[in-house]
């Protein structure tokens, strides 16, 4: 009689087409994640622009308050909140999540008074999604 370990095939690797087959699986699967994963970080980073602009919008007000402002000078620049013994934010805190600095605009085109903006993921004025312009105080949808 033979012994059944004869007949039994050890496999210590893939094989070739198992290998492509897996490869394949995965291909397909980052093709349809990472443009998903991509549109998620950019809408991630819209929000949080809309956000912190809405913050340094605060900070301005109360600057304005502070200082005894109805209206603020048309050449006020925000990195005047973030300098003195009681700056009201950091400096890191006037750039948006792309790296770019928040831009002022007295009178504001949005609000009355002035606008907190950033230009966006291209930091050029107008464009859509990510590369839109995010004006705190609006209220229309990113």
């Amino acid at each position: 009689m033979r012994s059944p370990r004869r007949h039994r095939i050890d496999r210590r690797a893939f094989s070739l087409i198992e290998l492509i087959v897996a490869v394949t699986i995965m291909a397909i699967l980052a093709a349809l994640v990472v443009p998903r994963v991509t549109q998620w970080v950019g809408f991630t980073k819209s929000k949080s622009a809309r956000a912190d602009a809405e913050t340094i919008s605060n900070q301005v007000r109360m600057y304005m308050t502070a200082k005894g402002l109805s209206v603020l000078p048309s050449d006020f620049e925000l990195v005047e909140l973030s300098e003195g013994e009681g700056a009201l934010l950091n400096r890191n805190q006037l750039s948006d999540p792309w790296g770019n600095p928040y831009q002022i605009r007295v009178p504001g085109e949005v609000n009355l008074d002035f606008d907190i903006y950033s230009f966006g993921a291209d930091g050029q004025a107008g464009g859509e999604g990510d590369n839109a312009d995010i004006v705190a105080g609006d209220k229309r949808p990113t």
